[in-house]
């Protein structure tokens, strides 16, 4: 099968058959893929409606919890601290116990913290049990890339597209059907909150006999392999011009899902029309989600697909200064279509090591530095709003993030990876 990436001059081929960590050669069974495939969607399904669907019910839980609003603003701040600080323990645990291991421990993490924690009885459980979902969602973040490297690495692309899409699908419908699942069950947002661990448990399942199956855990060179044990991944230009981007696009996405809603409202839209045209750009990332990576993958370099996704959120901004009500839906299709830089992202994660313990590094140094750039830019948002008492302000502060995410971007999107730079590195030292 020919390759979906445009191969570095330093890239070997892809084998048709993993080693093993004894250095031979073990081809997994189709029955291996098929799980790993089933894995990953489901996995990608369970990385978002923890969230999302505590968003739906947030004045409930508040009034059900007698939450203060300052705690319940800590809640929008907790799921990129807890992936920051979580995810950076990712390709450590890899490595002692395999990454399917600790996906599917992760699963478990998120099944258990969301049936938990409606019924923890009051606010600090709450938030130890929301901990623990994150836990799992931030280790299961950082080792899909590396998954994907490490069983399809002709179809990084491809297999990035499902995951980014199956996420977004996730996302999306924790959104839209937790209020209406919650009154279809009786109203109770306990009930609304826990049915979602249903997922995740059903995430567990397929991972269960690809941990416990020794020739199928033998196609994940994890545990013994000491490739990329060298890189000092802070040393990177490529690693922090990733992690970099990483953070400002999520944070674009973390300042849309807070506050667009709330744009339109105070531009005249309806409650309902606002709503709608929130999930219109989540569902953006759907479609988008799968087919941005597969040409991405094709690219040899991923500057030309930064730059598009940036003007189009450079639209959306303008659109929301001058007339936020008359092109409403212009401009929420418009930022949803700039929102699919996190797909982008980890497909360059996956393009951007030669390694599965390089990808390792890369996704977890990336993801986790990201995620703490990430944690103020809606509290900013917020706090300017205030502070203006309008939007000119804070959405001029959006536009203006989104220059340097277009740069660092195309730096990032260059084709080269963290191994040659190190290569590189190394050749140079005796010279200096």
């Amino acid at each position: 099968m020919a390759s979906e990436e445009t191969p570095t001059p330093t890239m070997a081929p892809p084998t048709a058959e993993p080693p093993t960590p004894t250095g031979k050669s073990a081809a997994p069974g189709a029955w291996a893929v098929r799980l790993v495939i089933v894995g990953i969607v489901l996995a990608a399904l369970n990385l978002r409606p923890a969230i999302t669907s505590l968003g739906a019910l947030l004045e409930e839980v508040r009034d059900g919890l007698g939450m203060s609003g300052s705690v319940a603003g800590l809640l929008t701040s907790v799921p990129p601290l807890c992936f920051a600080v979580f995810g950076v323990m990712a390709p450590r645990l890899a490595k002692r116990f395999g990454a399917s291991t600790v996906v599917c421990a992760g699963m478990a993490a998120i099944a258990a913290g969301l049936i938990i924690r409606p019924y923890a009885g009051g606010t600090v459980g709450f938030l130890v049990a929301s901990a623990l979902a994150l836990m799992g969602i931030a280790v299961s973040n950082v080792l899909m890339p590396v998954i994907v490297k490490r069983w399809f690495p002709d179809r990084v692309g491809s297999m990035t597209g499902l995951y980014s899409m199956a996420l977004a699908a996730g996302t999306s419908l924790a959104a839209a059907a937790t209020v209406p699942m919650t009154e279809a069950l009786g109203g109770s947002w306990q009930t609304g909150l826990a049915v979602w661990a249903a997922l995740g448990a059903a995430a567990v399942l397929p991972w269960l006999p690809l941990v416990r199956d020794r020739s199928a855990a033998s196609a994940e060179p994890a545990r013994a392999s000491s490739e990329g044990d060298g890189l000092r991944i802070a040393r990177s230009r490529t690693a922090w011009a990733l992690a970099v981007f990483f953070g400002l696009q999520a944070t674009a996405a973390y300042i849309t899902m807070g506050w667009m809603a709330q744009i339109f409202r105070d531009s005249g839209v309806s409650a309902s029309t606002a709503g709608v045209l929130l999930a219109v750009t989540m569902v953006m990332g759907v479609p988008l989600g799968f087919v941005i990576p597969r040409v991405a993958a094709r690219l040899p370099s991923q500057g030309p697909i930064v730059i598009a996704l940036g003007v189009c959120g450079l639209a959306g901004y303008a659109g929301l200064y001058f007339a936020p009500s008359s092109g409403a839906w212009a401009w929420a299709v418009l930022l949803g279509i700039s929102n699919c830089a996190f797909p982008l992202a980890l497909t360059m994660v996956g393009m951007r090591a030669r390694t599965g313990a390089g990808v390792a590094q890369l996704s977890a140094f990336a993801q986790s530095t990201g995620y703490l750039i990430s944690i103020p830019g809606p509290l900013l948002v917020g706090v300017l709003y205030q502070a203006t008492d309008g939007w000119g302000v804070p959405i001029a502060l959006m536009a203006a993030l989104m220059v340097p995410q277009i740069v660092v971007g195309v730096f990032a999107g260059r084709k080269r990876t963290i191994e040659d730079e190190a290569e590189q590195a190394a050749a140079a030292a005796p010279a200096s």
